[in-house]
């Protein structure tokens, strides 16, 4: 067990991070990712590492290099498929792109099997052997070989520009194009040749984007994909769609203007599709997630989860065709649970507070494995029984377990409105008298504050002497919908004032500093950031990372426009909006922001920034608040030495505003 990470940054941000989990066909073996520091410590690499299903041995690494691997599949005989973008031995490639590697079941070195010029992506083997994956291709090319002379010629040309003839253009941190996302197959066979791959789709411009999935029949025949379609008003929705892998043919499962389809998932037997259906929202309306089933041949959809007032993540069938389990948010927890396939009806699987993903079904139906985490677990590997008294039990996975520096309790408290809310509290065990509260708003807004999380991590602050509370306020998930709908439209409202109300609970608790306090947050947890510093003077310092500011300006210049601006209409908007409060701000802020930022764009900090500082009153111009700004990074801080940057940053402030101490530089920033 390793000691207090939690109190070093640079321990912490060198602990291994476990993602992903595959399974082989006859259940024998066990798959995940763990990525950790590089040999520079600049980034992070995922080697793949095996992981004991019956949980007896020890987990063993089957992957190394210097580019590192991910999206792992298996084929029927049990060798593992990965990517990977590490150079080929005797490779000549200056610019080695993401290829498809071959690892075979009795050991030996990997080999690449494919190497399209756009990379691959999301590889899916059916049992007879048929794989299709995703690369990227510019829209004029007919095959590989010309996709990389058009390549070829852009780069010669020094040409990076990008001709864009619709909306959207960018996504995240990344821009759109020129190349797009096509559909490739091949069949495995046995010996050492590369995959003979065959386009499956052509040119589909924005169909299959970064967020579109696809599944395989198990006899090859079919993929089932989600298909992205152009919207008037610069919007787009995703339909489901089904191609005869033979011959590339295409027909449309589920259109409909008003519902969206993601993470189609085929039944074992090949003639059903599980998907998981959005009721798109509108400004009265916060829509609603449920499951559906349709036969893969077509005809109706059969809404099997729409009574549940539970919001279901993807699912898995079990191996005989009866279930399916699937993840679903659950006050503070994101349990498993089994769904009849033929009635609807949910029977949970986990009973404690862990959040589960990345699961798979044992072929025999007697095992779920998935990766477990928690708000005081980081994801691990487990295996949960699917038949019987409910069970889960740990595997040993690669990466040790770190001892926390603190507890977890729960707080509750009840809204304005008289709804019941309640939030989680991380307490540190050894504290010099009442310990400080800092409150950490979670983003989304529609999720929940119910697992681990590596870039906000609230251990940091525990191990530092602080209590951090973790609120779920309206607009939350895991409550039902008439929780979301209470916060629909109204950021400023139920779901500041159910903040608040959590805040008082928790400080009135022994062993609370209730006279000192701090509010945190990120994306939309920023945004209720911004709105407390406009609404309220009782927190002593926040902090506002990647959030928005202008409602007006964020929603339509953001990489999703049309989903933001479906959300709210613009009279919403301007009432919500955190900058017709700027002049009542009195609070000292922290500031951050990504310039490769493209959900909440840059502009937004630099308007509060000014905002700020137009208000300073001071004869020199300074002011009590700061700006940390990443030319370099996205939404996201993902370098492990930014992230460094950004916590050191965010204590030095809390401590100078909460502890009373003398404001001090991060040594990082010189």
């Amino acid at each position: 067990m390793i000691t207090n990470p939690f109190a070093d940054l640079d321990t912490f941000v060198a602990l291994p991070r476990i993602a992903g989990l595959w399974l082989s066909p006859d259940g024998r073996r066990l798959v995940v990712g763990a990525a950790m520091l590089d040999s520079r410590k600049s980034g992070y690499r995922t080697a793949l590492w095996e992981v004991d299903p019956a949980g007896a041995r020890p987990a063993r690494r089957l992957t190394r290099s210097g580019q590192g691997e991910s999206g792992a599949a298996f084929t029927p005989c049990g060798d593992l498929l990965f990517v990977s973008a590490r150079p080929e031995p005797d490779a000549d490639a200056d610019k080695p792109v993401p290829a498809l590697w071959r690892q075979p079941a009795g050991g030996g070195d990997a080999r690449v099997v494919a190497a399209p010029p756009g990379g691959v992506r999301d590889v899916v083997v059916s049992d007879s052997g048929t794989v299709v994956l995703g690369t990227a291709m510019m829209p004029s090319a007919t095959d590989a070989e010309s996709d990389r002379e058009i390549r070829a010629h852009r780069e010669k040309a020094a040409v990076s520009a990008i001709l864009h003839e619709e909306f959207p253009i960018r996504f995240w941190d990344h821009d759109l194009g020129p190349d797009r996302t096509r559909l490739l197959t091949a069949e495995l066979t046995e010996d050492d040749e590369r995959l003979e791959l065959r386009d499956l789709t052509g040119h589909v411009g924005r169909a299959l984007g970064a967020d579109n999935t696809w599944d395989i029949t198990p006899d090859g025949g079919t993929v089932v994909a989600t298909w992205a379609v152009a919207e008037p008003a610069g919007s787009q929705r995703n339909t489901l769609v089904a191609i005869d892998v033979a011959t590339g043919k295409r027909r449309t499962l589920a259109d409909d203007p008003d519902h969206e389809y993601d993470t189609p998932r085929i039944s074992p037997d090949g003639t059903r599709v599980a998907v998981r259906i959005r009721r798109r929202y509108t400004p009265d309306d916060p829509g609603a997630y449920w499951l559906g089933l349709l036969p893969i041949g077509g005809g109706e959809i059969r809404d099997l989860t729409a009574g549940w007032d539970r919001w279901p993540h993807s699912a898995r069938w079990t191996p005989d065709g009866t279930a399916l389990v699937v993840a679903a948010d659950d006050h503070g927890r994101s349990p498993l649970w089994r769904v009849d396939a033929a009635t609807g009806e949910p029977a949970r699987l986990t009973e404690d507070h862990g959040a589960y993903t990345e699961f798979r079904i044992s072929p025999d139906g007697h095992w779920v494995y998935a990766l477990r985490a928690a708000v005081d677990s980081p994801p691990a590997p487990v295996r949960i029984a699917l038949t019987g008294p409910p069970a889960v039990h740990p595997l040993p996975g690669p990466a040790e377990t770190a001892a926390l520096p603190g507890k977890l309790e729960e707080v509750t408290a009840t809204a304005q409105d008289g709804t019941p809310l309640r939030a989680w509290l991380a307490l540190p065990h050894h504290a010099d008298g009442p310990a400080p509260l800092v409150v950490q708003i979670h983003g989304g807004p529609v999720m929940s504050a119910n697992t681990w999380s590596w870039r906000w991590n609230p251990w940091l602050a525990v191990a530092r002497g602080y209590a951090v509370l973790l609120p779920d306020f309206a607009l939350s998930t895991g409550y039902g919908v008439e929780f979301v709908r209470r916060g629909w439209g109204a950021w400023g409202g139920p779901p500041y004032t159910d903040l608040l109300a959590l805040t008082d609970a928790a400080q009135q608790r022994p062993g609370i500093d209730g006279a000192r306090a701090a509010a945190v947050g990120a994306s939309f947890g920023g945004y209720l950031a911004n709105w407390i510093a406009g609404h309220t003077d009782r927190f002593a310092a926040i902090v506002t990372h990647a959030a928005p500011w202008d409602l007006d300006q964020s929603t339509e210049t953001a990489d999703i426009s049309w989903e933001f601006r479906r959300e709210m209409t613009p009279e919403m908007a301007d009432a919500n909006s955190p900058h017709r409060f700027a002049a009542d701000i009195t609070t000292p802020m922290l500031v951050m922001h990504g310039d490769k930022d493209y959900r909440v764009p840059i502009g937004e900090a630099l308007r509060l920034w000014w905002n700020l500082s137009a208000q300073s009153k001071a004869a020199d111009g300074t002011s009590p608040h700061k700006f940390l700004y990443f030319p370099d990074e996205n939404h996201w801080i993902q370098a492990p030495n930014h992230a460094k940057v950004l916590h050191a940053t965010v204590f030095a402030f809390l401590a100078h505003h909460l502890l009373g101490m003398d404001w001090q530089r991060p040594d990082l920033l010189g």
